[in-house]
């Protein structure tokens, strides 16, 4: 199969589909793989590391997609990209249709064949090839918490972790999954006090096993939550319904009761966010403010640290990108039930039902898609 990987284009996306080390796995396998030239470059990945493990290099983003079988990338393809895929043709990456109507319209218009990263499952019920960037993000999420708390940023001017005879700040963090779990193991880190409101007691009990009394869990309500803010300094939205469109879990008209600084950092602005003042930045200017409140909602935020997320997303789809090169996307997609939970596209048609929901157009099963 011939696999491509183009130079990333959304704004400062540093990140790219396929290390060098990948692309000697797969060319080792009997694979050609072409890499758009300077595609590595932002995660320190240069041209010369990608011909030493095989891969030609090309000039143009159109040669990749005119030529590739299978198109392997990081974020969701941008409308001149869209342009480019034509039937029959596989891509592989993160799409996050649900809210994203124009997005899927063009997909469904190419006839192409599209897994998404973020539905792809494993036999725990997890999503493994999100889960090294919720890590990421989850990370992330108390340090851009902490910097927009500066008052130079528009922040309350407080310090997460406080001082000696002065409080730290109160952080909330709504979702206690992969990304809410480690955005309390580094704000805790840094000296806050934590409360992760979740829904899932075993969720729960696990967080207060693991942090041992060091944070507060509670569980999740829309009262539970609509107490905490006042008092809250920063709250990082960490929600995940898997494929669909993130819940609003707090309005416009709770800003009013949040103090004139306090930060909302929405990790689910992928997936549309979870506060009903979201919008999606970039990196290049991350923050608003509304109503006192500052919010950041940068949609790629790993891309901030681009070679170490480069790193653990090609650890985590390199198995899903071997199985799909070496047995195409229709025997790998049979002989694994977790890779055909991705199947988002096929062919005109919406395979995934929560985006189908989610925007309101007709769906077919995944299953369905593999004998058409």
């Amino acid at each position: 199969m011939q696999i491509g990987c183009p130079k990333e284009i959304k704004p400062q996306e540093f990140r790219v589909g396929m290390t060098p080390a990948a692309a000697q796995e797969a060319v080792a396998a009997g694979h050609t793989v072409i890499v758009e030239r300077g595609a590595g470059l932002g995660a320190g990945f240069t041209d010369e590391d990608y011909r030493a493990a095989g891969a030609g290099i090309v000039d143009t983003p159109e040669e990749i997609f005119a030529s590739a079988e299978m198109v392997v990338k990081v974020k969701e393809p941008q409308p001149a990209e869209r342009r480019l895929l034509r039937e029959g043709q596989l891509l592989f990456t993160y799409l996050h249709l649900a809210p994203d109507a124009a997005q899927t319209r063009d997909l469904l218009d190419s006839g192409c064949t599209a897994i998404a990263y973020e539905t792809v499952t494993d036999r725990n019920g997890g999503l493994p090839l999100l889960a090294p960037m919720s890590e990421v993000a989850g990370r992330l999420a108390p340090q851009v918490g902490a910097w927009t708390l500066q008052k130079a940023n528009g922040g309350l001017g407080v310090l997460l972790g406080g001082v000696p005879g002065v409080r730290p700040a109160n952080v909330v963090i709504v979702g206690g999954g992969v990304v809410g779990t480690a955005a309390a193991r580094v704000a805790v880190g840094m000296g806050a006090n934590v409360t992760v409101l979740d829904r899932s007691i075993p969720r729960m009990s696990y967080l207060d096993d693991v942090f041992m009394g060091r944070l507060t869990t509670q569980f999740s309500t829309a009262a539970a939550l609509a107490d905490l803010l006042p008092s809250a300094d920063l709250v990082i939205g960490a929600v995940l319904i898997p494929g669909a469109a993130a819940p609003k879990l707090v309005s416009r008209a709770q800003l009013s009761t949040m103090q004139a600084g306090a930060v909302l950092v929405d990790v689910a602005i992928d997936q549309g966010g979870c506060f009903e003042t979201s919008r999606a930045t970039t990196h290049a200017d991350p923050i608003y403010e509304v109503d006192g409140v500052m919010h950041y909602c940068v949609a790629n935020m790993p891309g901030a640290v681009a070679r170490t997320s480069t790193q653990a997303l090609g650890n985590a789809t390199l198995p899903f990108l071997m199985a799909l090169a070496n047995k195409g996307w229709r025997k790998a997609c049979a002989d694994d039930p977790h890779l055909l939970n991705g199947l988002n596209v096929h062919a005109g048609q919406v395979t995934y039902a929560a985006v189908g929901t989610a925007l309101g157009l007709p769906s077919i099963a995944a299953s369905e898609a593999l004998k058409s």
